[in-house]
C-alpha cells in the first residue's frame, strides 16, 4: 500500500469495536518497521491485546517486539488509566469534603465518559513528551480519540468555579475536572492530530451498510473538528470459494451493495481494501500477509462449529418476555451489533401474537421504519429525534438554571449545554416519557440510553433528587430511573456479536448498567455464522472461531443468552424478522439440536 510508504509521523486508527483496527494498526506498524523505520505502537483500546496479537508479553512500556527490528508497543489499560485519573481527581478532597460529597465525585467519575477521558490524557503526554519519543519515525496510535473527547476538551477552561454552581446534571465537566492543570499540553495535542503534514487519521470499516453509515458519520465530526487528513480501509472484503453456498453467495451480494451506496464523500476519501480473513490474525507473519493481498484459501472447517446446543432461540425469548407480561424491553449495545433488527423482532412477534406494543427508536437515521412495516396491526412505531430533543432540552436548561445567572455564569451554561454529553441526557428526558407506559403495554426501546448516561443520570441524580426533594409526605414517587432498576418492570437486552471486542465491549457496558443499579435481563448474540451453517470454506473457519466466544457469553457474562443465525436474506419486513426466531440451521454433515 503506498499510502503507508508516504506515511506522516503520526497515525491514528478510528473504527467501531470489531471492525479490525487493531489488527490493521499493528499490520501497519510492522509494514514501516520492515521498511527500516523506527515506530513505536501505541493501544489505548480496551478490546486491544497486543500481547496475543504479536504472540509476545507487550506491558506498558515500550516492548521490543520479536522478529520485527525497529518496532516497540506499549498496551496502555485505560481502567487502569481511569483509576489513576479518578484518584488524581479526588485524592487532594478525601478528608476535607463530606462522604456524601465524595461519593457524588466518585460516581461521577466512574464511567465511560472518564475512562475515554483519562485515556486521552495518558496518551497525550505521549504524543507532546517530546524527549521520550524523539527517537521514532513514527507513533501509531490505536484507537484515536473520539470526536466525543476531543469536543469536551474544546470546552471552556473555568470549569472550577463553574462547577460549585452548576446544578443542571446534564454535565460531563465532573469527568473533566481534573484536566485544567493540563490545558496547554491538550491544546498542543489537539493542534498535532489536526495538522495534516504530520498526522493522518485511518477510518476502519467493513463493507456493510451501516458501518459505511456509521464511518460517515465519523468523518463528519472529525472533519468538522479540523482532522481532514483521513483514510479509509475497507476491511472484510470476501469473495466467496464456495458458489454453491447461498450464505457466501448473500453475504457477497450484500457486502457489494454496501459498496455501492456508500455514502458519497466517504467513497472520496482515498481508500483501501482488505480481504476476509479466516480467523483471528496472530503474529507477525500474519499482520505482514495482511496487507500483502489475497490470503491462500483456508483450510476445511473440521466441522466444530455447532454452538452450544443449550442455547436457546429468540423465539424462546420472546415466549419468556410474553409470560412475564407487559414490560419495557430496552435492546441495547454498540453500533453495528443488530439491536435495531433485534428489537424489530421482538416487537412484531409480540404484536403478531396480539399484544398491544409500542416499539420506538433514539437512532437519528431512524432504521427501524426501514427494517418492520408501521402498518401491523397491534403495533405502534415512534420516534424519538435527538436533535429536536437536544434543543428542547437546552431551552429548558436555560430559562430554569440559567435564569439567575450572570453573563459569565450563562455563557459557561451554553457553552456546557454543547457538550455531546448533553444529546444524550435530552434524549434519556424524552424517552422517559414512554418508560410509564411499559405497565400497559409491551414498549420495545431501539437504542436505549448508554450505561454512561444512565450513570451520569443516576449521580448528578439531578430528575431524581428533584422529584424526591418535592415528594409531598406520604406520596409514592417513582421516577424514570427507579423503574429501569426494576426487573419486574424493565429488561434489558444486550446485543452482540460472537466475535471477540464486540463481546467485550458488550460487557462493559453491563458493568456500566450495574454501576447504575441495573441488572440485564439476557443477551442475544446475534448474526451467528456457527449458527447459519455455511459450507464456503472461509465462513466455516470463522463459525468455528465464534463457538470460544458464544461459550463465553454463555458461561460468564449472561444471566440469560440467545442466539440469531446469520440470515442469508436481510432482516427487513415481518416475514424476514421472523426467520430470526427460530431453530438454528443443522451444518453440513455434523448433526446438530434444534436448540
Amino acid at each position: 500500500m503506498k499510502w503507508i510508504d508516504e506515511a506522516p509521523r503520526y497515525l491514528f486508527f478510528s473504527g467501531k469495536g470489531g471492525v479490525g483496527k487493531t489488527s490493521l494498526a499493528c499490520a501497519t506498524a510492522v509494514w514501516l518497521a520492515d521498511k527500516g523505520r523506527s515506530v513505536l505502537l501505541v493501544s489505548t483500546d480496551p478490546a486491544s491485546n497486543l500481547s496475543h496479537v504479536f504472540e509476545a508479553e507487550v506491558g506498558e512500556d515500550p516492548t521490543p517486539i520479536p522478529g520485527v527490528e525497529n518496532l516497540r508497543a506499549r498496551n496502555i489499560d485505560p481502567e487502569k488509566a481511569a483509576e489513576t485519573y479518578r484518584e488524581k481527581v479526588i485524592g487532594p478532597v478525601r478528608g476535607t469534603l463530606p462522604e456524601a460529597a465524595v461519593k457524588s465525585m466518585e460516581e461521577q467519575l466512574s464511567g465511560a465518559c472518564t475512562t475515554e477521558i483519562a485515556a486521552f490524557d495518558l496518551f497525550t503526554r505521549i504524543l507532546t513528551s517530546g524527549t521520550d519519543t524523539s527517537s521514532y519515525d513514527h507513533l501509531v496510535f490505536d484507537t484515536a480519540p473520539t470526536g466525543h473527547t476531543l469536543r469536551l476538551l474544546k470546552l471552556p477552561g473555568a470549569w472550577t468555579s463553574f462547577l460549585d454552581s452548576n446544578e443542571s446534571g446534564a454535565s460531563c465537566l465532573g469527568p473533566l475536572s481534573g484536566l485544567d492543570q493540563q490545558r496547554e499540553q491538550y491544546s498542543n495535542a489537539v493542534d498535532t492530530l489536526s495538522d495534516g503534514v504530520r498526522t493522518k487519521l485511518v477510518l476502519v470499516a467493513r463493507p456493510e451498510r451501516m458501518a459505511l453509515e456509521e464511518t460517515e458519520r465519523s468523518r463528519q465530526e472529525l472533519e468538522a473538528l479540523g482532522l481532514r487528513n483521513q483514510h479509509l480501509i475497507i476491511n472484510g472484503v470476501f469473495e466467496p470459494a464456495d458458489p454453491s453456498d447461498p450464505l457466501a453467495a448473500a453475504w457477497a451480494e450484500r457486502s457489494q451493495t454496501a459498496l455501492d451506496e456508500m455514502p458519497p464523500e466517504l467513497r472520496g476519501l482515498p481508500s483501501d481494501h482488505v480481504p476476509l480473513q479466516p480467523g483471528n490474525i496472530l503474529g507477525a507473519d500474519a499482520l505482514r500477509a495482511l496487507l500483502e493481498g489475497p490470503t491462500a484459501a483456508p483450510l476445511p472447517s473440521n466441522g466444530a462449529f455447532a454452538p452450544p446446543e443449550d442455547l436457546p432461540s429468540l423465539g424462546r425469548f420472546v415466549d419468556e418476555l410474553e409470560a412475564a407480561g407487559k414490560s419495557l424491553v430496552m435492546v441495547m449495545g454498540k453500533g453495528g451489533v443488530g439491536k435495531t433488527t433485534i428489537a424489530a423482532a421482538i416487537a412484531a412477534e409480540l404484536a403478531q401474537r396480539g399484544h398491544d406494543t409500542h416499539l420506538t427508536t433514539t437512532d437519528p437515521a431512524a432504521h427501524v421504519t426501514q427494517t418492520i412495516s408501521d402498518d401491523m396491526k397491534n403495533l405502534e412505531i415512534s420516534r424519538i429525534d435527538p436533535a429536536v430533543e437536544t434543543e428542547r432540552y437546552r431551552q429548558h436548561v436555560l430559562e430554569t438554571k440559567g435564569k439567575d445567572l450572570d453573563a459569565q455564569g450563562r455563557a459557561l451554561l451554553e457553552e456546557d449545554l454543547r457538550s455531546p454529553c448533553t444529546e444524550e441526557v435530552a434524549v434519556f428526558q424524552a424517552f422517559s416519557k414512554v418508560i410509564r407506559e411499559g405497565g400497559r403495554r409491551f414498549v420495545v426501546v431501539d437504542t436505549a440510553p448508554t450505561g454512561h448516561t444512565l450513570l451520569l443520570l443516576d449521580s448528578t441524580g439531578a430528575y431524581h433528587r428533584e422529584m424526591m426533594r418535592h415528594q409531598k409526605e406520604g406520596m409514592k414517587v417513582t421516577t424514570p430511573m427507579m423503574r429501569l432498576q426494576d426487573p419486574e418492570r424493565t429488561r434489558m437486552i444486550l446485543v452482540t456479536l460472537p466475535e471477540t471486542t464486540p463481546v467485550l465491549e458488550a460487557a462493559q457496558l453491563q458493568a456500566d448498567l450495574r454501576r447504575a443499579s441495573i441488572e440485564p435481563w439476557g443477551w442475544v448474540v446475534n448474526a451467528s455464522l456457527a449458527a447459519a451453517g455455511p459450507s464456503d470454506p472461509l465462513l466455516a473457519r470463522r463459525a468455528e472461531a465464534e463457538v470460544e466466544q458464544i461459550a463465553k457469553v454463555r458461561d460468564e457474562l449472561a444471566p440469560r443468552a440467545a442466539v440469531v443465525p446469520w440470515q442469508a436474506e436481510e432482516p427487513t419486513g415481518a416475514a424476514n424478522l421472523r426467520k430470526l426466531l427460530g431453530h438454528f440451521a443443522e451444518p453440513a454433515g455434523i448433526p446438530q439440536s434444534a436448540d
